[in-house]
């Protein structure tokens, strides 16, 4: 046991200012630290089992004597049951850093997510979707929140305000959640069943999308007017006008012609290599060059700089907008994609090419799993007769 001193009072202790330990008296161990810059601290020394022990109490004067003498009381009396309080104090700390470690909002439990899933994306719009969509509809609502506490109360107040008006934006926004929310539950963040999950949960709170969602149909030219409007495109100037009508010859998405490179094009065999990471379905895609697609891009001028086959005025890929804008000029009440509803329409309507083989030429993904498994090949040669006489077609009236 520590030899009690002379028991200083609150006023002595203030006047200690020489460097040194300074016993005070009261509660046997206990000291004013002075250190050599003048600042002063308590120091508890005790002997814990056959360990001695310098515990700190805090900062003087932040903490007055009856405080510092009140805490070395609660000390002793821990080191009089066999408890050390250092050690004591070292676990509880200890225990802190791990909760505060594993505690996080759901706006920290979705940016890790994105961090760690966005590079295997197939590409940096789709990364830009996710965060665009999650800080707009779920971070208002659960973003502070501790992803723990993320409960089927927030995802509905998150989804049901917008699951009619704009089902499948809310629909994405679900599934993200409960990826977020998965990812969490593995990282031990939280526990229990995902509330955002929709078999078996939502589907029961939520009317299904299919009853909810408005099916926005892109709007197409009509077949009969293919060949008017090719002849008036080509008689239009401009590097969009060569790309929108590529994209009606290819029957191809304009993305995928927006961001087109001449070392995706073979021109001596006829063929336009999309890589998957461009494509919708993640999968590449062949595309077979009519006579007058080649003629198109033969004929094209190309930048001493750059990859692109249409490029935009100052360089770099064309804007998405870009095409719109030369039927809007053209005065036509329909979109680009809807050449791709006018090919399959024609493809059905006025031929007698298989459903199938329009479908690969569109690189669509099959619904049907025992006709997808059975698809050999991806009909190159047959897709190539069936656009060779679609770029006809577009031409027929007028050549």
């Amino acid at each position: 046991m520590a030899r009690k001193a002379k028991e200083l009072s609150a006023l002595e202790v203030g006047r200690l200012k020489e460097a040194g330990h300074h016993a005070v008296g009261g509660v046997a161990g206990l000291y004013l630290y002075v250190n050599e810059a003048g600042a002063r601290s308590w120091v508890l020394r005790f002997m814990a089992g056959d360990k001695r022990r310098h515990m700190g109490l805090g900062g003087f004067p932040d903490v007055p004597l009856a405080h510092a003498k009140e805490k070395a009381r609660q000390a002793r009396d821990d080191i009089g049951r066999g408890i050390d309080p250092i050690a004591q104090r070292q676990a509880a700390i200890s225990q802190l850093r791990v909760q505060q470690m594993s505690e996080k909002t759901f706006e920290q439990a979705a940016t890790a997510y994105i961090e760690a899933h966005g590079d295997t994306w197939k590409n940096a719009k789709h990364r830009a979707q996710w965060e665009a969509t999650l800080k707009t509809y779920a971070y208002p609502i659960m973003g502070k929140l501790h992803v723990r506490d993320v409960g089927q109360e927030q995802v509905l107040k998150v989804l049901e305000p917008i699951w009619k008006s704009k089902n499948e934006t809310a629909s994405r926004v679900r599934g993200r959640i409960e990826s977020v929310l998965d990812w969490a539950t593995v990282r031990k963040y939280r526990t229990g069943e995902n509330p955002a999950r929709w078999k078996g949960h939502l589907d029961h709170l939520l009317a299904a999308p299919s009853k909810v969602k408005k099916v926005e149909h892109h709007r197409a030219l009509p077949i009969d007017e293919m060949a008017a409007f090719m002849k008036e495109l080509r008689q239009r100037e401009g590097m969009a006008a060569r790309a929108l009508e590529f994209t009606i010859l290819t029957a191809a998405r304009s993305g995928e012609v927006r961001g087109a490179s001449w070392s995706e094009m073979d021109l001596e065999v006829g063929v336009w290599t999309v890589p998957a990471e461009r494509m919708k379905a993640g999968k590449e895609h062949r595309v077979p060059l009519s006579a007058a697609a080649l003629k198109l891009l033969k004929a094209l001028p190309r930048l001493e700089k750059g990859e692109h086959v249409f490029y935009a005025p100052r360089g770099g890929q064309l804007s998405d907008m870009s095409l719109t804008a030369v039927m809007r000029r053209m005065e036509v009440d329909a979109v680009p994609h809807g050449f791709r509803s006018t090919f399959r329409d024609w493809v059905g309507e006025r031929t007698q090419y298989p459903r199938e083989l329009a479908e690969q030429a569109l690189a669509h993904v099959l619904d049907n799993k025992v006709e997808a498994a059975y698809r050999r090949g991806d009909g190159l040669e047959k897709r190539r007769q069936m656009m060779t006489e679609w770029a006809k077609f577009c031409t027929l009236k007028f050549g």
